[in-house]
């Protein structure tokens, strides 16, 4: 798509003898919010990483902007990761520094040659402002409940302002309130900020709520993609039972059991 900021173009990816991806391919238009679902293990997280070089794809490129990341290095690909953050699963706080130190991590990483510490204390003020967390710089990553853990490090992925941002399962292991707190961060992120999402979630819920399109990955590669409507009305029955939550017949069981 010729307005596409992200494209996957048959990426293939392996650990030992599991294939995870076989010709991956997707677009993601800028600004849009697209969320990825699938069942564990088929490698949502996986292609994340490897947009922004934390792993490499085997074969296949992977553009951001038009430039190729699959082969850049460590140097090269810093203006990449200072465009795209990424929100891990777990939060990733250090829990040796505190709130205000974590969030501010990024920016003494990318940017403390062009910005002072006074800018710096301002920008992370406002990136905690921004998820509902004002004036908790001081305190400690322990201090925090899961919930407010996942919105810190929402704040130090946006700290750098960036253009894109990766959610790797950004509600588990949170209740229905700060799930929904979540969705409407990322939601209100896009419309203040203009930011191009990726969502890796199992939550359809969550996916129904805040996304352009949806696209679902199974086998290695995407199986259905489209509007929130169409991929409810998608007949597929992968999509049906993912989405219903089904669990697989009796022969399909007995299949994995004997592979």
């Amino acid at each position: 798509m010729s307005d596409a900021l992200i494209c996957y173009s048959g990426v293939s990816k392996s650990f030992g003898p599991k294939k995870v991806f076989d010709g991956l391919t997707l677009d993601v238009l800028r600004g849009e919010t697209v969320t990825v679902v699938g069942g564990s293990g088929v490698g949502k997280s996986v292609m994340l990483k490897m947009l922004i070089g934390l792993l490499k794809a085997d074969s296949g490129l992977i553009t951001f902007d038009g430039k190729d990341v699959t082969k850049m290095t460590e140097l090269e690909l810093a203006p990449v990761r200072q465009r795209v953050a990424m929100l891990f699963q777990s939060g990733a706080l250090f829990d040796s520094l505190t709130v205000g130190q974590n969030v501010a991590y990024g920016l003494n990483e990318h940017l403390f040659r062009t910005m002072s510490r006074a800018a710096i204390e301002e920008r992370v003020a406002w990136a905690l402002a921004a998820v509902d967390l004002p004036g908790i710089e001081t305190m400690w990553p322990a201090d925090l409940s899961g919930g407010m853990r996942k919105r810190v490090g929402l704040a130090r992925a946006i700290a750098l302002r960036p253009e894109v941002v990766l959610y790797d399962e950004p509600t588990t292991g949170l209740d229905p309130i700060n799930t929904a707190r979540v969705g409407h961060l990322i939601a209100g992120l896009k419309q203040r900020m203009s930011i191009t999402s990726v969502v890796v979630t199992h939550d359809m819920k969550l996916a129904f709520a805040i996304s352009d399109r949806i696209v679902m990955i199974h086998g290695g590669v995407v199986i259905a993609e489209g509007s929130v409507d169409e991929f409810q009305r998608c007949k597929d029955s992968r999509v049906v039972d993912f989405i219903e939550g089904r669990a697989p017949v009796k022969e399909d069981v007995e299949t994995l059991l004997n592979a």
